[in-house]
């Protein structure tokens, strides 16, 4: 039987790449973003493995109705891939605190919304597998990212913890570098190491059967994060304050 997986934030970037690679390979697809005509053409394509499932996933209401109607059409999950998430940067000089709300909404409360919604369909399923999109700034703070990177250190604990007290599911943290996204596009500032989407794509579909703990990539961008982040913390702040002179000029 082919597998059943909930795919979020599926309209656009490594969403919408990973649900063609995951239906090319057959499996059935609950598919949830804003965007409901981006999620219907996919569907078009698959009209007998898609299942539309649009909706704000930030509303804790629309999450549960999600919820509810795969339950009615599958009775259960294989697994459930939570891509959606956002991007804004915060200007510390007039700090935003309703930036950060949003942004944490977008990453961390909406994931935790899906997954209230996700794990009795999960415990139903066949050897059940959550997976959470973080991010390689979890490794290293850089400048405007307080909002973006805070939201996602708080879901890479949260998948952590969940591991702890969820031994039934596997978790698998994903943590990409700088890929190619209609997101990514609006930065101002280089992206070493970038990456096609469709790359990306395939690196994950392909990895993501073996259950990692974390998958994290380029390999060569996050060993170097992950050096840097272990320099004392006075380098740390005097190397991302020449980043932050940088990016203003």
């Amino acid at each position: 039987m082919s597998r059943r997986i909930w795919l979020t934030g599926a309209s656009s970037g490594i969403g919408a790449a990973l649900a063609e690679l995951l239906l090319q390979r057959g499996a059935r697809l609950a598919l949830s973003a804003r965007n409901a005509e981006a999620l219907a053409a996919i569907a078009q394509r698959y009209p007998q493995q898609v299942l539309l499932v649009p909706g704000d996933l930030g509303d804790a209401d629309q999450v549960r109705l999600i919820g509810e109607r795969i339950a009615q059409r599958w009775g259960a999950l294989d697994q459930v891939i939570l891509n959606a998430g956002t991007c804004e940067y915060l200007d510390a000089a007039h700090f935003d605190a309703a930036l950060v709300e949003r942004v944490m909404r977008g990453n961390l409360l909406s994931a935790a919304y899906c997954i209230e919604a996700a794990l009795p369909l999960l415990r139903l399923g066949q050897t059940p597998h959550l997976v959470l999109m973080g991010s390689s700034v979890t490794h290293l703070a850089l400048p405007r990212a307080g909002a973006y990177g805070a939201s996602k250190a708080a879901l890479r604990y949260l998948a952590e913890s969940l591991r702890l007290d969820l031994p039934e599911i596997d978790i698998t943290l994903v943590s990409p570098g700088f890929v190619d996204t209609p997101l990514t596009r609006r930065n101002d500032f280089p992206m070493p190491m970038l990456w096609p989407v469709e790359r990306a794509a395939r690196h994950i579909a392909t990895r993501l059967e073996r259950r990692p703990l974390e998958l994290a990539f380029p390999g060569l961008f996050i060993g170097a994060l992950r050096l840097l982040a272990h320099l004392p913390a006075r380098l740390r702040l005097a190397l991302g304050r020449r980043l932050a002179r940088k990016e203003s000029v």
